[in-house]
């Protein structure tokens, strides 16, 4: 039996496609809840961020679509808009959840701490992300971009050890986040948390 329908789609590149990446700027408000209102609100930040996108990926189902490799710039204006926005939105978004739980005078020690986990949750998931994404481009605008979102975690090494390290030496010994065999994932956070900046600073000097 035949049939015209091609083995092989090509991905759909219209707006509502992207839209499911732009749901990552609802985390935004969320943030700034939890640090005003404290309390329970305080756990709406890690929750939303660890399953919110799992649940829109139950709805939405499967992109099984293949990359199309004759895609125009312009017909990635909405995919590539997402991650240009990201620095400055991140940029208030740690600052100012920073104001205002140093300045609170209700908040509880404990608060304040879940109020700054919340917000590394929120720029390790989403920030670093994007900021890998920008890395691999040519323009310096982007690239810059990645530079700054590393730069506000702390975790400026990533772009060397990545670009450097885990390009080149992929699957083998050589590559800290290829990970061991039968490494359990605590053991393997660590060991990249331990050798990954003097890993970048080593391949910087080579």
């Amino acid at each position: 039996m035949s049939t015209d329908a091609d083995p092989f789609p090509k991905k759909d590149l219209s707006i509502w496609n992207a839209l499911p990446f732009w749901c990552s700027l609802a985390l935004v408000p969320i943030a700034f809840y939890g640090a005003s209102s404290g309390g329970w609100a305080l756990a709406l930040m890690p929750l939303s961020t660890w399953y919110f996108f799992g649940v829109v990926d139950r709805i939405l189902g499967k992109e099984e679509g293949n990359a199309d490799l004759d895609a125009r710039p312009g017909q990635l204006t909405w995919y590539k808009a997402i991650t240009l926005v990201w620095a400055p939105v991140q940029f208030i978004t740690i600052f100012g959840v920073l104001w205002i739980v140093t300045g609170s005078e209700t908040l509880a020690f404990w608060e304040k701490v879940l109020g700054f986990v919340g917000v590394g949750i929120l720029t390790g998931t989403i920030g670093i992300n994007y900021a890998h994404e920008l890395m691999h481009q040519t323009s310096r605008l982007e690239r810059n971009l990645a530079d700054i979102l590393l730069a506000m975690v702390l975790y400026s090494h990533f772009r060397s050890e990545h670009l450097l390290v885990h390009h080149r030496y992929v699957g083998t010994p050589r590559d800290l986040v290829t990970a061991r065999y039968n490494e359990g994932f605590y053991r393997f956070f660590g060991r990249v948390l331990r050798r990954g900046l003097g890993s970048a600073a080593s391949a910087e000097r080579a």
